[in-house]
Order: C-alpha cells, then structure tokens, then sequence
C-alpha cells in the first residue's frame, strides 16, 4: 500500500577503456592530496619524534634539562624509562625520560 514497486533499470553497456581512464582521473585529487599531506605534516612530525628520541637516549648525569612541566634542573640519577632531576639544592624529583623536552647548554643554570 505504501510501498511503491521497483522497476530494474537496463545495465550500461560493458565498460570501456574510457570509464576506467575517469575513474583513475577522479581519483587523482585524492592520491594527490595525501601526498601533499605526508609531505607537509607526516614527514615533518615523523622527524621531530626521531630527534626527540635520539636527545632522550643520549641524556647524561649533569646535563641540565627543562621538562615538560617547566622544571628546570640537573639529571641526577638516570634509569631505563625514569630519571631523577635536582630542582634545588637537596630537592630532587623523579620523572619520565620522556618528559624532558630540551637540554641546556653547560652552566645555563646558576
């Protein structure tokens, strides 16, 4: 009563050479933007994780660092995924190697 009858359309004829040329054209833009993506964000950001990683591994007792958090001090004590930093004199905190986010040139801090 409500629902209307269907009637099948006729199929196109087989697809030719031509339809498979605009489907590849129609799909350019889209090819073309993910690269100009990779290009212009993933790449980028794919390196600074890498040279933030290689400054994490190469961290030292004395090197003086400021974290995430905006501490600034000196590592102290250094582990496999935590270090120990000295905020102060006989004030020490322990945190994420991950945390560290820059390390200061010798005698930065006085």
């Amino acid at each position: 009563m409500f629902i209307s009858s269907a009637f099948a359309q006729t199929a196109p004829a087989a697809a030719s050479g031509g339809d498979m040329q605009s489907t590849l054209m129609s799909m350019l833009p889209l090819l073309l933007m993910f690269v100009v993506l990779y290009f212009v964000m993933i790449r980028p950001q794919m390196k600074k994780q890498k040279e933030h990683r290689t400054m994490i591994d190469a961290l030292a007792k004395g090197d003086e660092i400021i974290t995430a958090g905006g501490f600034l001090g000196k590592v102290s004590k250094l582990g496999d995924g935590f270090l120990s930093i000295e905020i102060a004199n006989g004030v020490e905190v322990q945190m994420q190697r991950s945390a560290v986010i820059q390390v200061l040139p010798k005698g930065s801090m006085k």
